[in-house]
């Protein structure tokens, strides 16, 4: 079935670079897993239920976060949803802050966003009814091939935002209140440092628009691996140095929106996707995933059944 993909923001086939060595080198090949476990749902996943009833021609509103869209993720799996439903799927790809905020103003039936800390405040306020982990990958500190701050192979996310505050270099933000943006401040907070200055520039766009800025002008940024390893298919010279701080796990999930911002809410809709996405087979998608390019999935399923699937 058709997939019909609506984008409200700046959306750009997304990023690039290669990996860390001392000059340029192949693209890293997989997340860096993280050194503790992702966080365990609060509630066991609901029991499978027979699967709803829905009608043909059914539109589902799906608010997610670009790198999800921009890394090629939803073309892969979304048709197999559509096919299995005869539904379509309207996917708004925007900055998590953006999708979180759809979501409260009902503008969108279910989210698929990276932001833990807003996903457990949307949930606590009562915007929400399910939330579900879906995945996980890992952000990365990304910088031209001269590394003028020198921050190449630094164990420490926030040391190595230091080091280019110090040097003044030039490092391109989102600035947006993405997923991304969030993690960018809490590591500039962690680091003790209010970036300000010429060579901080807040660009407010998508990660797309950030990562071509950021080759364009020889600048570092802060991407998610896969948007990023995306790009490199496209050329960007842009080089992973920093990788592998826990600070820069990445989990995803996705999130019920509460049928009570008004009965255009697709709730059944929304809780066939939700229990699609988090399946043993679509997590599989997931798990295949970037492979055949880069030797390694992009995302790594982290769903309950495909822990409990997987667990020792």
């Amino acid at each position: 079935m058709c997939h019909k993909i609506t984008t409200l923001l700046f959306a750009l086939l997304l990023l690039a670079n290669l990996a860390v060595g001392c000059g340029p080198a192949e693209p890293t090949q997989a997340p860096i897993p993280p050194t503790q476990p992702p966080v365990q749902p609060t509630e066991p996943p609901p029991a499978p239920t027979q699967a709803p009833v829905i009608e043909v021609g059914k539109r589902l509103i799906l608010s997610t976060t670009t790198s999800t869209q921009d890394s090629g993720l939803l073309d892969v799996i979304l048709p197999d949803f559509e096919a299995q439903l005869g539904v379509d799927v309207d996917v708004i790809a925007v900055g998590t802050g953006q999708a979180i905020q759809m979501g409260k103003d009902g503008n969108a039936d279910v989210l698929l966003v990276h932001a833990r800390a807003s996903e457990d405040q949307f949930m606590a306020d009562g915007h929400g009814i399910r939330r579900e982990d879906v995945m996980y990958n890992d952000f990365v500190i990304l910088g031209p091939a001269n590394d003028p701050a020198g921050i190449q192979g630094n164990a420490s996310a926030a040391d190595a935002l230091a080091m280019i505050a110090q040097a003044q270099a030039p490092f391109v933000s989102r600035g947006d209140e993405s997923g991304t943006h969030s993690k960018e401040k809490a590591i500039w907070k962690a680091a003790g440092i209010e970036p300000a200055g010429d060579w901080y520039i807040s660009a407010g766009q998508g990660m797309g628009a950030i990562l071509t800025m950021a080759d364009e002008q020889e600048s570092y940024t802060l991407s998610d691996r896969a948007t990023y390893l995306a790009r490199t298919l496209e050329g960007i010279d842009l080089h992973v140095l920093v990788e592998g701080d826990p600070v820069l796990f990445n989990p995803y999930g996705v999130v019920l929106v509460n049928p009570d911002k008004g009965a255009h809410i697709q709730v059944e809709l929304a809780n066939a996707f939700v229990d699609w996405l988090v399946s043993l087979p679509t997590q599989e998608l997931i798990s295949r995933f970037g492979v055949e390019e880069f030797g390694a999935p992009l995302f790594v399923p982290d769903s309950a059944a495909w822990r409990q699937a997987h667990q020792p």
